[in-house]
């Protein structure tokens, strides 16, 4: 979670499951780098996806993560989504 960018995804996940483009639209940078971002999150077991048709979403799998998360939102995030 220490790169700005995995926490700017957090942030745009909050307690939601999420597309990668909604993540891609909110975050503002590639579909490449957004996904190799969500694949460590996944694989350190801090997310868990799901794939429907040709869109694969994401949610935050730990409700203590989400509590955490919901401390980041409110000192670093911009905005609550």
């Amino acid at each position: 979670m220490s790169h700005p960018l995995r926490l700017k995804i957090l942030c745009t996940l909050g307690d939601q499951e999420v597309s990668v483009q909604e993540i891609v639209d909110q975050v503002g940078t590639s579909q490449s780098n957004i996904s190799q971002h969500l694949a460590i999150l996944r694989d350190k077991g801090i997310l868990a996806s799901r794939k429907d048709a040709n869109r694969v979403y994401y949610r935050v799998s730990d409700f203590r993560t989400l509590r955490l998360i919901g401390m980041m939102r409110e000192v670093f995030c911009t905005h609550s989504s």
